[in-house]
């Protein structure tokens, strides 16, 4: 896709949500499940300085709902009948949402370990789920072998670059919130990096229209037992680092091998950010911290959340930056619980 110079006569101030920024998208057609901007709250306690964007608050709880907007729109507009992805969670659930709303159906192709629970939602609004033995990746490769002899297409979230620029809509939100400027910096849990690169595109978008007078700094955060992106980033890496298959309670951020690790890891430099890692320990702690402060969030949510807390104790944030956490998808899409807290 084309970039697209922005302007702020282009926004529509009758439209709602993500049509808003149609114009600054380049997209003809946004599908809609209602959505509105996501709440941008100030922390407390240990969070105190910091900033939460929730969007867990998104229709179908989740951050991915900016890209299934902008990519279903597309998929309408070529009247696709039947596409394909691959996703064992959140991703799938908002595809699964969005196309249900334009008549289009889904075949979602999961790792055959995929918890029941994880697949409900997406079963809820039509999906047929194909369970692949295997790994995560084999789910991809039956996900683009069916597409190509099925004559399906392949609507990936991870690939198609109609889903990417509706992350960019993240960006824009932020940045109308805070009075038209941008944060010094912003934290991002990270699996695939479709949120992390969609919403430093829209932030590189802003300056260069002259509409703000800095790309913030862009932290990922991935967690210990499973960081191919920050042990990269550690080390200066191009590509994502090889990893031991491993679990943790923030599943969201389990990608081996994230087809835009190169986009990140440099988007992440270029900001003068970096990819970290954090503990299971650390997660679980930011996310008691966050409960008891009103603020429900499944584990990979919590991931970015004790991320900046790392980060500033290192001294990386201080503690006069402006400093956004995004929480990505709601507490309810997880029946992950604590270790021993039951």
């Amino acid at each position: 896709m084309p970039p697209v110079a922005l302007a702020v006569s282009a926004l529509d101030p009758d439209a709602p949500g993500l049509a808003r920024y149609a114009r600054w998208l380049g997209v003809d057609t946004l599908e809609s499940l209602g959505e509105r901007e996501t709440p941008y709250v100030a922390g407390t306690g240990p969070f105190a300085g910091l900033s939460f964007k929730v969007e867990g608050l998104q229709p179908t709880g989740s951050f991915k709902d900016r890209g299934s907007a902008t990519l279903v729109g597309r998929l309408s507009e070529l009247a696709v009948g039947h596409v394909v992805e691959d996703s064992s969670g959140n991703a799938g659930a908002s595809l699964a949402a969005y196309c249900a709303r334009a008549g289009i159906a889904v075949r979602l192709f999961v790792p055959e370990s995929t918890p029941v629970a994880k697949l409900r939602q997406a079963a809820v609004h039509g999906a047929e789920i194909v369970r692949v033995p295997g790994p995560r990746e084999a789910a991809g490769a039956a996900a683009i072998e069916a597409a190509e002899t099925s004559g399906e297409v392949y609507a990936s979230h991870l690939w198609n670059p109609y889903f990417t620029r509706g992350m960019s809509t993240f960006a824009f939100e932020l940045w109308e919130q805070r009075h038209q400027q941008a944060p010094d910096a912003v934290v991002i849990p990270v699996g695939a990096g479709t949120l992390f690169l969609g919403a430093y595109q829209g932030f590189l978008s802003l300056r260069e229209a002259g509409l703000a007078a800095r790309v913030p700094r862009m932290f990922g955060v991935q967690v210990e037992a499973f960081a191919p992106l920050a042990r990269a980033s550690e080390s200066g890496s191009k590509q994502a680092a090889n990893v031991a298959p491993a679990t943790s309670a923030a599943d969201g951020v389990l990608v081996a091998n994230p087809p835009n690790a190169p986009a990140v890891l440099e988007a992440a430099r270029a900001s003068g950010g970096a990819i970290i890692a954090v503990s299971e320990a650390a997660l679980w702690d930011a996310h008691g911290l966050l409960g008891v402060r009103g603020l429900f969030v499944e584990p990979t949510s919590a991931v970015a959340a004790a991320g900046a807390l790392v980060l500033r104790s290192a001294g990386v944030l201080v503690s006069d930056a402006e400093t956004v956490v995004v929480l990505t998808g709601h507490g309810l899409k997880s029946a992950a619980s604590r270790p021993g807290s039951g």
